[in-house]
């Protein structure tokens, strides 16, 4: 994981985590590290709360919120059936 990280390679993340504990000092890493952290996870928790809200809202309006999902089924089915037709000629090929 440490190989390509945002574009940013091995030598260039080691220098990143060396300036951060000479700025910051070694102790003090974790405690920013559980801040992170906590932060992020409230982030999660209030999209989540975002979504269950509008499909709540959804559903209470009666709008039908598994009509992406009965899209998806089928894209995915006129896919399986492209690739039915299409597999002999693309071995031809």
């Amino acid at each position: 994981m440490l190989g390509t990280f945002l574009f940013i390679g091995g030598p260039e993340i080691f220098i990143i985590i060396l300036i951060v504990v000479m700025f910051f000092g070694a102790d003090k890493i974790p405690e920013i590290a559980r801040g992170l952290g906590k932060g992020m996870r409230q982030v999660k928790d209030a999209t989540n709360d975002i979504k269950r809200e509008i499909n709540d809202s959804a559903k209470s309006q009666g709008v039908d919120t598994d009509l992406a999902k009965d899209i998806k089924k089928e894209i995915s089915d006129v896919k399986e059936g492209l690739d039915k037709i299409t597999g002999p000629i693309k071995r031809n090929m």
